[in-house]
């Protein structure tokens, strides 16, 4: 360490690894330079190893957060720019690089290993690995519905289910369904639309459709559950915001012995009929303290896509908020 006369001070960080040490600064040095910007600090780097020159604490915040992502790659897991983010992002909030950066805290699925990239994702991991119903939510881009599409993937190969089933209402977000070509499966298609995707992303198109064709995987609107009792399942209702009372109702009771159920959503998202309820800000109410059931709630700092859907997210929170205020004067 170089201390100097204005303040700051420089940390030396060497990297046993050449080829290693490449993928952790990314290609011409991306990783290295979004630090630079968001942590206030100047990284050269030389060789396998790079000197950070900073303020404060700012030096040292950076060095663990390289050391963090170093340790990922010796033990063979990925850096890319959204896990460069997550770190950033924890140490601008406060909270613990451990926690996200955590090796038991994963969920490994074929094709793709998913860290939390926050301390909320880390504890809806957790939470997901031991609870029975989860009722998670929050704003869109928090990772509600990819992360616990992730869990079910986890826990069939284990063996702990015997089938995955995802579920989400089919409401209309200002449009018809009635326009949309096709019969009945071809206009929900779209709004299961995200499900699907999550799962290619996790197992490949060719072993979805065939898990599909097995019956060990059902992806069906929110209707086509009522009636039915799901055993040895794990079952997640997504966009539950868009349930009504009843709906949820349903669902809710449609838990057999050995599943799991994920309920997720965005409750400043509802897009039911005016003066009517959601089936999702009713169940965090009613269901608080129902031993058992687990909660988790996502805010704007948790949003984990493009930098700019966060402060998208915040601005709308803004003015939500301040609507209210003239409403109340």
């Amino acid at each position: 360490m170089i201390s100097k006369i204005d303040g700051t001070k420089s940390l030396v960080l060497e990297l046993c690894d050449n080829q290693l040490a490449a993928t952790l600064f990314g290609a011409e040095n991306r990783h290295l330079k979004l630090i630079e910007k968001e942590l206030d600090v100047t990284i050269h780097s030389r060789g396998n190893g790079v000197v950070i020159t900073a303020t404060g604490h700012k030096a040292t915040q950076a060095k663990q957060l390289l050391e963090q992502l170093y340790g990922l790659l010796e033990k063979g897991d990925s850096v890319d720019l959204p896990q460069v983010e997550a770190g950033i992002q924890s140490i601008q909030d406060g909270s613990s690089l451990n926690e996200v950066f955590s090796e038991t805290v994963v969920l490994r699925t074929p094709r793709c290993t998913i860290h939390p990239r926050n301390p909320h994702q880390a504890k809806y991991i957790n939470t997901l690995s031991d609870s029975i119903l989860t009722i998670a939510w929050g704003p869109a881009g928090t990772g509600k519905t990819f992360v616990a599409v992730a869990a079910a993937v986890v826990a069939l190969i284990a063996g702990k289910v015997d089938r995955i089933v995802l579920t989400r209402p089919a409401v209309e977000a200002g449009e018809s369904l009635g326009f949309l070509p096709g019969d009945l499966q071809a206009k929900v298609d779209p709004y299961l639309r995200p499900l699907y995707d999550a799962l290619n992303n996790m197992l490949g198109a060719e072993k979805v459709e065939k898990m599909l064709l097995r019956g060990t995987l059902e992806i069906v609107p929110l209707a086509y559950m009522r009636g039915r009792t799901l055993e040895g399942a794990y079952i997640i209702l997504d966009e539950a915001q868009n349930a009504t009372v009843q709906q949820m109702k349903m669902f809710l009771t449609r838990l057999g012995e050995g599943s799991q159920v994920v309920v997720s959503g965005d409750v400043t998202q509802i897009d039911l009929p005016r003066g009517t309820q959601s089936g999702l800000v009713q169940a965090i109410a009613v269901l608080k303290n129902v031993k058992g059931i687990s909660f988790v709630h996502f805010n704007e700092k948790d949003v984990v896509r493009h930098p700019l859907v966060r402060r998208i997210v915040r601005a709308y929170e803004r003015a939500e908020k301040n609507r209210d205020v003239m409403k109340r004067s």
